[in-house]
């Protein structure tokens, strides 16, 4: 079955159109494009927008960080895998390589770090997990047993780390009580001999004034702890700590930083004040109406 493109969908749905063919012609093209821009894989596969590894033949796939080798603790970083077919075509990975091959077809293991279903690698907070080691990534093809890639990332400590200890923000007021509406105005007359206006309205009741936000919490103490390791490539090991928690870090004095923030909770928002409440309708009446001393001419015919 030969594969069509989106643009050779979006033409055939305009030669149905114009060419006035059945109505099932074109819905069925139309649930063809909506499956392929809903993600449906096989539909995409047939469209040309992923490629099928299983499909074609592979001579070698390579492995790589896009956007700068290396990794710190607690950070992530994307994997792009090139793949090469034997006529020497190239085909990425989708997400950060912005390529057709999908991350469904590849099976990645790794060491020391870990990799999602989208090729992000993720190493762990804690630098002693990583400290002294190599994180190892393998990615392999399941349809083409023996083509693989291999690929090591440095660990990376140039990183503006932050540890953040601030107290957490206080509780928001409650709203005010809404004021009474106003009672109507008694009933005037309408009757033409004696009229007389109704009654005013009385006002709405005001609301009431909105509660107050709750104060923030305050940060805890902390107790921060520093030193250099020495080496061909020295480093600042830094321990962070508050009452039941630690943090451990590793920080590359040549480009790294590391920021503690320990400041109290922002205090919640005062509550809404309530809304006033509506006056009351005027009474219905008929005001008397002063004598405008106008003289009506009536003509006949004859």
């Amino acid at each position: 079955m030969s594969t069509l493109s989106s643009p050779a969908i979006l033409r055939l749905l305009k030669i149905a159109f114009y060419q006035g063919s059945k109505t099932i012609s074109l819905t069925s093209l139309a649930a063809a494009a909506l499956l392929a821009l809903s993600g449906c894989a096989a539909v995409q596969v047939k469209l040309g927008m992923k490629v099928s590894l299983p499909k074609i033949l592979v001579a070698s796939i390579d492995a790589s960080q896009p956007k700068g080798p290396g990794i710190g603790p607690g950070q992530k970083s994307s994997l792009m895998v090139n793949v090469i077919e034997l006529d020497g075509k190239e085909s990425q990975t989708e997400g950060v390589g912005k390529g057709k091959v999908m991350w469904s077809d590849l099976r990645v293991t790794a060491t020391v770090v870990t990799v999602n279903k989208k090729g992000v690698v993720t190493l762990p907070k804690d630098p002693r997990v990583s400290d002294g080691k190599i994180p190892h990534v393998t990615v392999s093809i399941p349809s083409h047993p023996g083509v693989h890639a291999e690929l090591d990332i440095p660990l990376r400590y140039d990183y503006r780390f932050v540890s953040d200890f601030s107290g957490g923000n206080g509780s928001n007021g409650m709203n005010g009580t809404d004021g009474s509406d106003g009672m109507n105005g008694s009933p005037g007359s309408l009757d033409p001999n004696n009229p007389s206006a109704g009654g005013n309205g009385s006002n709405g009741g005001n609301g009431s004034d909105g509660g107050n936000g709750g104060a923030g919490e305050d940060a805890p103490p902390v107790q921060i702890q520093v030193t250099l390791r020495p080496g061909s490539h020295p480093l600042l090991q830094a321990s962070v700590s508050v009452p039941g928690h630690k943090r451990l870090y590793l920080v590359d004095p040549q480009g790294g930083s590391l920021t503690v923030t320990a400041n109290g909770g922002s205090g919640g928002s005062g509550g809404k004040g309530g809304r006033a409440g509506h006056g009351g309708s005027g009474g219905i009446g008929c005001p008397p109406t002063e004598a405008t001393g106008w003289t009506a001419t009536v003509d006949r015919m004859a």
